[in-house]
């Protein structure tokens, strides 16, 4: 196997960049490049030199031999200046030893892998890990890298095999009396499986963490929909003008309040009619845009909003307004009235909708192969073929070996690793 090579911090200029070297030749490089192998999982200071002798840098280097690695395999670390030039030159000098490539973006996690230090849904945790943008992402990624949910998958693998093997008692052993009849158990069993599966596909997915919960200003033109959005952004990012129809389209933006991650959407001005083309675009995707939100902001007459939608009074600054009799919030997004109290209030909303802190939620794949399992343990109750039975409980086996990689496919494999940095 080749030994491969990566910047694993930040890229240059930094005030330190670390160098991680993987494989079976990365003893030897390490040796070559800084003179002398360091105590095994020991910073050591060395002088770094290239095969021809020629200073490098002066860094700790670290010598990790495997398999109690992160990868599985040999890894010696370089922590180096951080400048451009010394991250080229270790890196040139690493590229002239036999045997040493510079890695693919996640081949280190892919090792880990294949080496058995992490299974397929802590990698799937790691990735959401490094692409968490927002307090509530990073502590559900944390969850899955940290293995819980494989955990619970294991528990869930081992219910079947239990119930499998009374399956198989039967079907091998039918002509004994004592094994001939399923005990009790063996429905209940299945019934509190499939009664947990439920529950995790009721669960919010991973997707809402990714796209944010979505809110989205509607109403009429000059209902003060712009004005409400930067407000709520804390930023002039649509353009407020007093002139009816100035939002002609579908203006996104996503942001973090108190760590949930939001998507607020300012679009067009609803009217029937208008003479001007690329406005009526704009007001058929502010209607897709309100189908597709998680909460609409209505701004608009009271009653005529969508089902759902809170009603907001949106300038009680002015005493010239028609006032909403039932308004779910009173603000002015000009002064600054009430917006706080409807931040608040959009987090505490959000915060039902969302994976709870510190829960797991599930991505598509994970969604899916789930769903599979539950399937296949519904039509157990409506089969009373054994063969059938020992049939089914396979498929839902097959299903949580997927989920945590024991059976996976290339392709799936490269789209997971391929989302992950060089230097990981």
């Amino acid at each position: 196997m080749d030994t491969v090579y990566a910047l694993s911090s930040g890229a240059p200029p930094a005030g330190i960049a670390v160098i991680r070297v993987s494989g079976p030749h990365a003893k030897a490089a390490l040796n070559d490049l800084a003179g002398s192998l360091p105590a095994p999982r020991r910073a050591s200071a060395r002088r770094l030199r290239n095969r021809s002798g020629v200073t490098l840098d002066d860094a700790l280097v670290l010598w990790l031999p495997g398999p109690g690695t992160a990868t599985g395999e040999d890894i010696a670390e370089l922590h180096l200046h951080g400048g451009r030039a010394v991250v080229a030159a270790v890196e040139e000098a690493l590229s002239a030893f036999p045997g040493l490539r510079r890695a693919k973006p996640g081949e280190f996690t892919r090792r880990a892998f294949a080496n058995g230090r992490l299974d397929l849904a802590e990698a799937e945790g790691l990735a959401d890990l490094l692409a968490a943008e927002t307090e509530l992402q990073r502590r559900s990624a944390l969850e899955m890298l940290d293995g819980k949910f494989s955990r619970q998958v294991n528990d869930w693998r081992e219910a079947v095999l239990h119930v499998s093997a009374q399956i198989e008692a039967v079907l091998d052993f039918s002509d004994e009396d004592d094994v001939a009849v399923l005990p009790a158990e063996f429905t209940q069993r299945l019934n509190a499986l499939s009664a947990e599966l439920l529950e995790w596909l009721a669960k919010p997915r991973a997707e809402r963490l990714k796209e944010g919960f979505k809110v989205v200003m509607a109403g009429p033109p000059n209902s003060g929909k712009s004005t409400l959005f930067n407000a709520l952004l804390d930023d002039d990012a649509a353009i407020v003008s007093p002139i009816a129809g100035t939002t002609r389209d579908v203006l996104e933006r996503s942001v973090s309040l108190a760590g949930i991650p939001f998507t607020f959407v300012d679009t067009a001005g609803l009217r029937s009619h208008s003479d001007d083309s690329i406005e009526v675009i704009g007001i058929e995707r502010a209607h897709a845009e309100a189908l597709a939100a998680d909460l609409v902001l209505w701004l608009g007459d009271e009653g005529e909003g969508p089902s759902g939608a809170w009603e907001i009074d949106p300038k009680c600054d002015r005493d010239d307004r028609i006032a909403k009799h039932r308004p779910d919030l009173s603000l002015s997004a000009k002064t600054g009235e009430g917006v706080g109290l409807l931040r608040e209030r959009l987090i505490s909303r959000a915060s039902n909708a969302m994976p709870q802190p510190g829960s797991i939620a599930l991505n598509m794949r994970q969604h899916r192969l789930i769903e599979s399992a539950s399937d296949a343990l519904s039509e157990i109750a409506v089969t009373e073929d054994p063969l059938l039975v020992a049939e089914q409980l396979r498929l839902a086996r097959l299903a949580f070996d997927s989920l945590i990689g024991r059976t996976s496919t290339e392709d799936m494999l490269d789209a997971l690793f391929g989302r992950f940095c060089i230097g990981k």
